[in-house]
């Protein structure tokens, strides 16, 4: 099969390969033949990490995908050969980088009917992020309506998870508040449904108050955990929450303003329940087909701003250079391989 990869003769290059299939699915594993991939913070993250002197066999990257069922294991019941999926799979495991790629069905979804495959394979990732942590981190509620009236902040609004946060959140009720540097990732924030945008790049708490907003119940920071600790300890509400996704590069400070307004403090990783293996797999699964029905329904949108061509070497290194340049907008894909 093709497959981008990193080996012991190229790393850290991505390098174009032909590698074996993998074994016929066993267990609860569907082989997929992947259709086009999606490009996260994670990629840019496990290259750096991977030593090429380790490399016995080539390593294959990449965590976001959409493509076709062809075979299932013999403990598998929830797809059968031809099912059109998506899904971010397992950092613990080969990624889908490849033309094939074996993954458990229980983080895996039918694809929205209404996108392509590349808008498809924007969307696993940053969606069981957001999701998990505003609904199940904390203690919110997606249906009922029940925070209107209440105030979310997104610091990161134009970035993938930003993108489907400020949707979540929108449906949910809350008053969302976006933040963007630039007119045009503000212009997305809005189109993503942001009520309010304002500057990450200048103080946060008077640009709120000229909107009237005196404090937030939710705060997401998902761009730099540090540089708006102290900020966001001013800004959050008594008994507010506040949602992490990134490593902060020293110790935080936990206690006042945090504990004396009995701050909830929730991280998210999405990899940890296939990494630790948890019995609640399953509810990756349940995320993304609810996410794919309000997908079809018209309740979310997709996050894709732009597909790079087909899933190449060269294609995937001009993506993880975009998105380490953090100027990119919701996602970015690749869909097809060259003959």
């Amino acid at each position: 099969m093709k497959a981008v990869a990193l080996s012991r003769e190229s790393a850290p290059a991505l390098q174009d390969l032909r590698l074996p299939p993998p074994l016929p699915p066993a267990g609860r594993d569907l082989l997929v033949r992947v259709q086009a991939v999606s490009i996260n913070p994670v990629d840019g993250k496990q290259r750096a990490a991977t030593d090429p002197a380790t490399l016995d066999t080539p390593r294959v990257l990449g965590w976001d995908a959409a493509g076709v069922v062809e075979a299932i294991g013999e403990d598998a019941r929830l797809f059968a050969s031809g099912d059109e999926v998506y899904y971010a799979g397992d950092v613990t495991r080969s990624g889908c980088n490849a033309q094939y790629q074996l993954v458990d069905e229980r983080l895996v979804s039918r694809k929205p009917t209404t996108l392509d495959f590349a808008e498809a394979a924007a969307l696993p990732l940053t969606t069981l992020t957001a999701w998990e942590l505003l609904f199940e981190r904390m203690p919110l509620h997606l249906d009922d309506r029940r925070h209107a009236g209440q105030h979310l902040l997104v610091i990161g609004g134009a970035g993938g998870v930003g993108s489907m946060a400020i949707q979540l959140a929108h449906h949910a009720g809350f008053t969302v508040i976006a933040t963007a540097s630039r007119e045009r990732s503000a212009d997305w924030c809005r189109q993503m449904g942001a009520h309010h945008v304002i500057d990450h790049r200048q103080p946060l708490q008077p640009q709120l108050q000229a909107l009237g907003i005196s404090a937030v119940q939710i705060a997401l920071n998902l761009a730099d955990t540090d540089h708006y600790w102290d900020e966001l300890g001013q800004l959050l509400a008594p008994q507010g929450h506040v949602g992490l996704i990134v490593e902060p590069r020293g110790a935080l400070r936990i206690g006042d303003p945090y504990k004396a307004k009995c701050i909830g403090i929730h991280w998210e990783f999405m990899f940890a329940r296939s990494r630790f293996g948890t019995a609640d797999r399953i509810e990756q699964h349940r995320i993304l087909s609810r996410a794919a029905s309000m997908i079809d329904a018209g309740q979310l949108r997709g996050t894709l701003s732009e597909t790079l061509g087909t899933i190449s070497a060269a294609n995937l290194q001009a993506a993880h250079e975009r998105l380490a340049s953090g100027r990119t907008l919701g996602k970015l894909a690749l869909a097809g391989w060259d003959d």
